[in-house]
């Protein structure tokens, strides 16, 4: 007799008769399935879940599935969508010997280990679709297969693994087309889901391909450059940019049309600069992508920005701030009025230190309104506008209107103009927290921007609170990166003494296959925090000059971007070399 689910949670994961009658309640007003309720307040975690599961219905939990092991022939065959529908996927096919038959290892005696002699294994969420099992078989033809349970993010991961395996690769796609690029140009729409799309178009697997392919090296870039003879597909990963195809040139104008109809652009029109964006999914991601092209004499240059939505919104404690850092930040964020900036070039991360100092304030007593260029990613709970200068929607007309919104704390793209900054001083100075960015090289140079824009030094003075600089730095693979002693003429580079080293390992890249052979994995932010205080709105007062203001910052301890990059080196977060390319 088969035992309950309800007794299996209690005798193995201690989860108590009241919280279980409690959900069998709310379960028979929505007719819910207990397992799903007790996941969704989270009293039980997913493996937990699918393990008493096992125990129930008699079947094996893969908490790993065997990835080096499967056969990828099954995608010929099989639509995505029906695995994805159901959460399911078939993992091994091997072929049984003429002469050995019997039936499939049974119950939770079956691993990855011993399944050599499976006919067939499916992996499950939910074992209680039945009719999806039998529907699969019957799409495989196999008569006998091994049913195992694993979590929805492992099965969603083979999943996109094994039809992502099973593209031909771009130089196959482009050896493949005929050498006539006005014969493959195609009007077709893109799809939802780049994987879904089963097109024959070589054009359309060959944009396909470049864009999943970025997305799974986590490219925020794509650049596709034409030249005289030849033409250039590269990504930037991590701020870097690498080499992802050279196809030949006669097919630059077939990739550009094609990319200029998924993003509603004029294909006809190749002689002035145009912008567009399109939606894409790729399995569970959902990737914005702006979309910007130039004339140049070689033909359209084209820029791909990939936005990714499916990843969570950074925390202050996840940018890379020391804990002191870390504290005058929380501690200036909370000031009810003034303005604060964060300041650097372009895709140094500043919009994302903005987003997550919103997150970290964004409560229900407090009314936030952003206008922003564009909106990159939508925060819950936040008003947020998009500038549209076409119909006269600027920073600064956006930014009057925003005043009488009556809002708490306002985020200001970018200060571009005097309008913009008298807009932003005028609303400090009235009451309002004020966000914002400036591109200047440091927190000393922001004043100076901002003198130079025409705001008077006295509104400076009065209405800034603090200015963030800073920068993106690498960090090491943690799966190779390796110690070593730095030389003499290494030191001095960066302004570091043999001292500093004592009781500190340091270390330099080396590449694996984690990394993309990079010996980088992710980036993270060295920062530079200027508070105004009052010894330094008084030298406002008298002088804008960066030298003087970062001097008098200084001792006030302001610790530059260059001490930050040196400490994130001491503890063995990323190299010398790093620093000295950033700084």
């Amino acid at each position: 007799m088969r035992q309950s689910l309800t007794n299996i949670l209690q005798e193995k994961f201690g989860v108590s008769e009241e919280k279980i009658e409690e959900i069998q309640k709310g379960k028979r007003q929505k007719n819910g399935f207990i397992g799903e309720a007790l996941l969704d307040r989270k009293i039980i975690s997913e493996a937990q879940l699918l393990e008493a599961l096992s125990i129930q219905y008699n079947l094996p939990f893969w908490q790993n599935l065997p990835l080096d092991r499967i056969q990828g022939d099954f995608t010929q065959q099989i639509p995505i969508q029906f695995l994805k529908r159901h959460v399911m996927v078939p993992l091994i096919r091997y072929p049984v010997p003429e002469n050995e038959t019997g039936l499939l290892p049974t119950g939770n005696d079956v691993s990855p280990e011993n399944s050599d002699q499976s006919l067939c294994v499916i992996a499950i969420n939910d074992p209680t679709k039945f009719q999806s099992i039998d529907d699969l078989r019957r799409i495989l033809e196999i008569d006998e297969c091994q049913i195992v349970l694993s979590t929805k993010e492992m099965i969603y991961s083979t999943i996109n693994m094994m039809y992502e395996f099973s593209r031909d690769s771009a130089e196959q796609i482009v050896q493949d087309m005929e050498e006539d690029g006005s014969s493959i140009i195609s009007q077709i729409e893109g799809t939802s889901d780049l994987l879904d799309d089963t097109s024959d178009a070589p054009i359309i697997k060959l944009v396909n391909h470049i864009i999943s392919q970025s997305i799974k090296a986590r490219a925020s870039d794509i650049h596709i450059e034409p030249y005289e003879n030849s033409m250039k597909v590269r990504y930037r990963v991590d701020g870097i940019l690498y080499e992802l195809l050279s196809p030949p040139k006669w097919i630059q104008p077939a990739l550009t049309s094609r990319i200029k109809v998924m993003s509603k652009m004029n294909i006809a029109e190749k002689r002035l600069p145009q912008d567009g964006r399109i939606g894409i999914k790729m399995g569970d991601q959902d990737v914005d992508v702006r979309i910007s092209t130039i004339p140049t004499f070689f033909g359209e240059r084209v820029v791909l920005r990939l936005l990714n939505k499916s990843n969570n919104l950074f925390k202050m404690s996840d940018l890379g701030l020391g804990a002191e850092k870390l504290q005058i930040v929380e501690k200036i964020v909370r000031l009810p009025n003034g303005i604060i900036l964060v300041t650097g070039p372009t895709g140094s991360g500043k919009t994302t230190t903005l987003y997550a100092i919103l997150t970290s304030i964004n409560t229900q007593d407090i009314n936030i309104i952003t206008i922003e260029d564009p909106v990159e990613y939508q925060i819950k709970g936040i008003s947020q506008i998009q500038v549209n200068p076409k119909i006269g929607l600027t920073f600064a007309r956006g930014l009057r209107s925003v005043v009488r919104q009556d809002p708490d704390v306002m985020l200001v793209g970018e200060i571009r103009d005097l309008e913009t900054a008298e807009i932003a001083v005028q609303s400090a100075l009235t009451g309002h927290l004020v966000l914002s960015t400036l591109h200047t090289n440091d927190s000393a140079s922001a004043i100076t921007r901002l003198v130079d824009i025409g705001v008077e030094p006295f509104l400076i003075s009065s209405s800034l609170i603090a200015v963030v600089a800073q920068r993106l730095i690498r960090i090491l693979c943690n799966d190779c990166k390796e110690p070593f002693a730095p030389n003499e003429t290494i030191m001095e580079s960066i302004g570091m003494i043999r001292e500093q080293f004592v009781n500190h390992n340091i270390y330099r890249s080396k590449g694996c296959e984690n990394c993309f052979h990079t010996g980088f994995r992710g980036r993270l932010g060295i920062f530079e925090i200027m508070v105004l205080e009052d010894n330094l709105k008084s030298l406002i007062l008298k002088s804008h000059d960066s030298n003087l203001i970062k001097s008098e910052a200084l001792k006030n301890k302001m610790v530059t971007l260059r001490l930050d990059g040196i400490q994130k080196v001491l503890d063995g977060i990323t190299t010398i070399e790093e620093i000295v390319r950033v700084t």
